[in-house]
């Protein structure tokens, strides 16, 4: 099955040393992605060129397997400069159980007349999630609203999510487990994916909004939340998010690539909107994260400008061909890098006050 596969890769289920209660979380290292799949990509001969508004396609080859472990494979030729380290700043634990859920999505939503299996099943779903989260997920439970949870899904290697911070509101209503999570996603009302709507809505079998059969639908014995988490992020945002919509009229893969042009510029905008407006209690993590991914996520910007393929390695040589279509792309990420740059620049601040914040705790720790 894609799922069972799919959670394999992702290292979901294999055992653990047992964590201590102390540290519910593992220190914040978003620019390794183990866990993310590594991507194919539909591409020409070396240094060839492609053009998502021709008729042509190209020749069906596959990255490497063994591509360097980094968000942005861009970048993963970067080993100095702004933003190359992750050790400097404080750690942010994968998961954590946190009090104020007021910016919730399902905040105002009442639990309902839940039981006691319901809540044991909630508290099974903590001790999966804290054990098996891949290291580029990380989760955040309330203490007095168990049936909320909010989720920030690293964007996979090799997609044009790539280095984005996407997040996701869960409620568990009183049936659950017998019927699955709801689920929103912070779009800051862009639509960036076939599967994630300006809404919120999340469209995915697992969830049952969308048609499926067998173990690609909820079932109450076998499915958790671990799994929604990990399917968002390796069956939505994937290499190819144009050919998740369900009905497709045309395979053509200009038409795909061009999606990848629209999906990358929108990714931008929502980690401005971040940036300016950061989900409660994940402040420090998207603080760290897009200081460590600073020079990564610009000159991925510089290199799509000038005609490289989105998401696409430095080592493929893929460009665009230069027509009108690519034109308006250029002009549209021209305008984001401009504004993303003036905020990475002010977010680089925000990280080294963090920082010195953290070292004045620790000597004082240290002399008390």
């Amino acid at each position: 099955m894609v799922l069972n596969k799919l959670l394999q890769l992702f290292g979901v289920g294999k055992k653990k040393k047992k964590k201590d209660s102390k540290k519910k979380g593992k220190s914040i290292n978003p620019v390794s992605q183990g866990a993310a799949p590594h991507s194919t990509f539909n591409i020409l001969a070396s240094h060839s060129l492609l053009d998502p508004c021709s008729s042509g396609a190209g020749t069906v080859l596959s990255v490497p397997k063994d591509e360097p472990e980094c968000s942005s494979n861009i970048s993963s030729m970067v080993k100095e400069g702004h933003g190359s380290g992750n050790e400097d700043h404080k750690s942010f634990n994968q998961f954590d159980v946190v009090q104020d859920y007021s910016d919730h999505h399902y905040a105002k939503t009442s639990p309902g007349k839940t039981t006691k299996d319901w809540a044991k099943t909630i508290q099974n779903e903590w001790k999966l999630l804290q054990r098996d989260l891949p290291e580029s997920i990380y989760v955040r439970v309330y203490e007095d609203r168990i049936d909320l949870i909010r989720a920030a899904i690293v964007g996979p290697a090799g997609t044009p999510y790539h280095d984005g911070l996407f997040f996701f509101d869960v409620c568990f209503p009183p049936e659950y487990p017998r019927c699955p999570p709801k689920v929103h996603f912070h779009s800051s009302g862009l639509r960036l994916n076939p599967n994630l709507y300006e809404s919120g809505k999340v469209c995915l079998s697992l969830l049952n909004t969308w048609l499926g059969s067998g173990s690609e639908k909820w079932g109450k014995s076998n499915s958790t939340m671990l799994q929604v988490l990990v399917s968002i992020q390796g069956l939505v945002l994937n290499d190819k998010p144009y050919f998740n919509e369900p009905v497709i009229f045309s395979s053509k893969e200009k038409h795909s690539l061009g999606y990848n042009q629209t999906a990358f510029v929108l990714t931008c905008k929502l980690m401005l909107y971040l940036l300016h407006k950061p989900p409660k209690h994940f402040e420090t993590l998207i603080v760290c994260h897009f200081h460590e991914r600073e020079r990564a996520i610009l000159e991925a910007c510089r290199a799509y400008a000038s005609g490289m393929v989105v998401g696409s390695s430095v080592m493929d040589g893929r460009t665009y061909l230069r027509n009108k279509c690519f034109a308006g792309f250029k002009k549209s990420l021209d305008a984001q890098t401009e504004l993303l740059a003036k905020e990475l620049s002010a977010n680089r601040l925000h990280a080294l006050q963090l920082k010195r914040e953290v070292d004045a705790a620790d000597k004082t720790m240290s002399t008390s």
